[in-house]
């Protein structure tokens, strides 16, 4: 499946590895082995191209760094989504100017989602000296290259491209052994009022099927137990090719690989939400009857305001089927209140809905402008600390629906995925359900990276609490 236009050609990538090459002799010359931290902000899509990031790194000789103090290269992968993310980013370019003062030879590196923005761009330019080289989220396979020359020229870069391209076999440094991110496809072209990321990803443009199914395998025979596929919007997967490939097709497919293990995906549209999809979920055997479906709003005006393109009957009606075909649907959901001219009505429709809806979690965000958006130039009249106020009963709402369906567990017996040690000593395994409910429990650690059966013995509207059964 050739598409010129979206796959960046063979005759780039050799290009690249060749600059792998230069770069992995220069630290081969070096005393030591050089090192490198990559600092990820955001979601899992930003996660997965940080271990891609982490692997180009790796390929040119770079071993890992736990301080930005003690790294050869600090790479800030970065999130536009959050205003709150990117205040901390400019904080920690702040401090890294004190790491670059006594390491002058240090490379900072800030890349991803918030980088592929011009103004964030003509900032670090003008105010952050100290970064010597900015990479946009749609660049970021040319890391090699544009490393290269910074070594060797020790002259700032800038490389915001938006041809909005696939650069398929990178290396991939994975982030521990359990769990897998997948990437399927890059891009969004839904552009909700209130959201950047189109701006920031490009268009959709979707991997070729095979070489998902392909890495999948790959991962399995590897031993990984939970598989999440990635996309802006996963639910659109295949709609710009030409091969008659949607996303559930795609689902049964790495359904078909033989193993034991949990498929999951994230994240999910509404309108690109079909009974094909749910019907195949249902049947799947890996496939985790978990579903991430953000509503934003029980509001019809407000979701026609954020360019939702579905109504409120038509969202309930759609997680009604779900839940007809999948009984046991663990069901989740993000919501935001305060967007720009809702009222307090209208926000109580969406409190409404959440109790309506009985979503087994939600996350939950107050409203905030990103810069470039449509909504941003809203008029916005209403105080936060009145939005606060709204917020507050939402979460009341949530909160007492999760506590209470927590609590319904304890006594019972779950099948888990240890996925890695808590922060709790009294339950020092973290483990995680079909359902992706967390799960604390008392075991030996020897058990991680294993299914194991747990015996709830307490909760909260968090998490529950149990032992794991030997």
């Amino acid at each position: 499946m050739e598409r010129k236009n979206v796959l960046v050609s063979d005759e780039e990538l050799l290009r690249q590895r060749e600059y792998m090459r230069r770069v992995r002799a220069i630290s081969d010359a070096r005393t030591r082995a050089p090192t490198a931290l990559v600092d990820t902000f955001g979601c899992q899509q930003n996660v997965a191209d940080g271990e891609v990031l982490a692997g180009m790194l790796a390929e040119m000789g770079y071993e890992p760094a736990s301080d930005a103090a003690d790294a050869d290269v600090v790479l800030l992968n970065t999130c536009a989504v959050r205003a709150h993310a990117e205040q901390r980013v400019f904080g920690e370019l702040g401090e890294l100017s004190h790491t670059k003062a006594a390491n002058p030879e240090q490379v900072i590196v800030l890349c991803g989602c918030m980088a592929q923005q011009r103004r964030v761009a003509d900032k670090v330019r003008e105010s952050y000296r100290h970064v010597d080289l900015v990479l946009g989220a749609q660049a970021e396979w040319r890391l090699p290259e544009l490393l290269y020359g910074v070594l060797t020229q020790r002259k700032r870069a800038f490389a915001l491209d938006d041809a909005g391209r696939i650069a398929e076999g990178l290396p991939v440094r994975r982030d521990g052994t359990v769990r897998a991110w997948v990437s399927i496809m890059y891009g969004c072209n839904n552009f909700c009022s209130y959201c950047i990321v189109p701006h920031v990803r490009g268009r959709e443009r979707s991997r070729d099927p095979e070489k998902i199914i392909a890495e999948c395998r790959e991962l399995i025979a590897a031993g990984y137990k939970e598989i999440y596929l990635l996309g802006q919007n996963v639910n659109s997967y295949g709609n710009d090719l030409d091969a008659g490939w949607d996303f559930a097709d795609l689902l049964a497919a790495i359904d078909a690989i033989e193993g034991d293990y949990w498929l999951r995906f994230m994240s999910s549209q509404p309108k690109d939400a079909t009974k094909k999809l749910f019907d195949t979920m249902a049947r799947c055997k890996h496939v985790a009857k978990c579903l991430h479906l953000p509503v934003q709003s029980g509001s019809d005006r407000v979701l026609a305001a954020m360019r939702r393109p579905y109504t409120r009957r038509g969202y309930m009606d759609l997680i009604a089927y779900a839940r007809k075909v999948m009984p046991g649907l663990v069901l989740t959901s993000d919501v935001i209140i305060g967007f720009p001219g809702e009222t307090e009505a209208e926000a109580m429709e969406t409190v409404e809905l959440v109790r309506e809806a009985k979503f087994d979690a939600l996350f939950t965000f107050l409203f905030s402008p990103r810069p470039g958006t449509p909504a941003a130039e809203l008029p916005d009249p209403v105080p936060r600390a009145e939005k606060q106020r709204w917020f507050d009963r939402l979460l009341d709402v949530q909160n007492a629906h999760s506590a209470s369906t927590h609590a319904a567990y304890v006594g019972k017996t779950v099948r888990v995925l240890v996925d890695g040690e808590s922060d709790d000593p009294a339950f020092p395994l973290s483990c995680r359900t079909e359902g992706n409910r967390l799960v604390r429990a008392k075991g030996d650690k020897s058990r991680i990276g294993t299914f194991a059966a747990v015996t709830v013995t307490g909760s909260n509207t968090w998490a529950l609490y149990g032992e794991v059964c030997e």
